[in-house]
């Protein structure tokens, strides 16, 4: 079953964290430039100049927040924001989008064209003071998510409507070898979003346009669906007390304003309980 959240409705939310240290979800609405959060039924924002869209945890007061130009040490107590390294800051045609550090402390993100101009994005790594270049020639980054015992990670450029597994390096955590299709929603027209994996292996995908987060095996085996009250659901995280709630953000771009009307939950973010098991969200290295 699952409930509103949060009734601020996002343009286009996504990137939700659960900050294991502060017991507190944040996210963001990207169109409206703005990180989010709610704790204890206290909402709170930032507004930022630019667009922003994803974020890891570096200590109890930093986040490290990817923008359309950099990644950034953000201060939870002082809004003061510092450059760690330019991300595609040159090119006006792009943003940043999904994003999330991996068991090594490394940071992954996606790019994509403001428009989804087709191929105009990137994924990129971002580890020990390199930011590299892990996926060419992406049109919509999304799923990106780490296998629990570090074999893999997996992503997707929703327009292709695969997602993709790909080995990683237990050591060093850069990827060894191309991917291969892991999921092909495109017979039943799914398209794949954001993405995380709970504490037994499993990938829980957003899947746009079909107002649900479904669950498969490490193998691919379908389990179960959560649905929520919004058409786009666009990116989930397990958070609360015992990591068994299962956060989903959504968006409203997109939806016609007749439909907007009659669903008005349309871009809210949801909770829904038991949930299955997350894990706690890997600390950024900086």
């Amino acid at each position: 079953m699952s409930t509103i959240f949060d009734n601020r409705p996002c343009e286009l939310g996504e990137g939700p964290l659960w900050h294991p240290e502060r017991q507190q979800i944040f996210w963001f609405d990207i169109i409206g430039k703005t990180l989010m959060t709610q704790k204890s039924g206290e909402p709170r924002d930032w507004q930022f100049d630019e667009h922003v869209s994803a974020a890891g945890w570096v200590d109890r007061e930093t986040l490290l927040i990817a923008s359309e130009t950099g990644l950034w040490r953000f201060s939870l107590k002082t809004g003061q924001k510092d450059l760690v390294t330019r991300l595609e800051a040159e090119n006006p045609i792009t943003r940043s989008n999904d994003g999330r550090t991996d068991p090594w402390g490394g940071f992954w993100i996606g790019t994509m064209g403001k428009a989804a101009e087709p191929h105009a994005g990137a994924i990129y790594r971002y580890w020990q003071g390199e930011l590299r270049q892990v996926v060419p020639n992406v049109t919509i980054p999304n799923a990106i998510c780490f296998a629990p015992d570090r074999s893999c990670a997996y992503y997707t450029d929703t327009v292709t409507k695969q997602v993709m597994r790909r080995p990683l390096n237990p050591e060093t955590g850069w990827p060894e070898e191309d991917g291969s299709v892991f999921l092909d929603f495109r017979v039943d027209g799914l398209n794949p979003d954001g993405a995380v994996v709970d504490a037994e292996g499993n990938i829980w995908i957003a899947q746009w346009g079909a107002s649900r987060v479904a669950a498969y095996t490490p193998s691919g085996q379908f389990i179960t669906a959560k649905t929520f009250d919004a058409a786009h659901t666009s990116c989930p995280a397990f958070g609360g007390d015992d990591l068994t709630t299962l956060f989903c953000t959504s968006a409203r771009e997109g939806l016609h304003a007749e439909t907007l009307a009659q669903q008005p939950t349309n871009g809210m973010t949801f909770s829904a309980s038991d949930a299955g098991k997350g894990l706690p969200e890997y600390r950024v290295l900086l």
